[in-house]
């Protein structure tokens, strides 16, 4: 069965068994983590969300993803900057739909 689940501002289409990366979550890793806002649970289209539906997974990993470099310059004016950053993201793989 397939759900669209809503987490962190973004929209997962997820399927049991499934191993995805969402924004980090609070919790470590084994604990469980339950999805309330379905969007689409099989053929079933929420207004905006499907009514009595969840979706359930535990978490794998906590980690950083890697750097993205933001590198910002003025020519002929001797300006330049250099800025670094990593996003924490949560690997949540989904154990089961209802």
């Amino acid at each position: 069965m397939k759900a669209i689940i809503e987490t962190g501002g973004k929209q997962y289409s997820v399927t049991e068994g499934a191993e995805i990366f969402v924004e980090k979550l609070d919790g470590s890793e084994k604990d469980k983590v339950t999805f309330d806002k379905v969007l689409v649970l099989g053929d079933v289209i929420g207004h905006p969300y499907v009514e009595g539906a969840k979706v359930t997974g535990e978490i794998v990993k906590q980690g950083k993803q890697r750097k993205i470099r933001i590198f910002k310059y003025r020519q002929k004016t001797n300006y330049h900057r250099t800025q670094g950053h990593r996003q924490p993201y949560t690997k949540v793989k989904i154990t089961s739909i209802k």
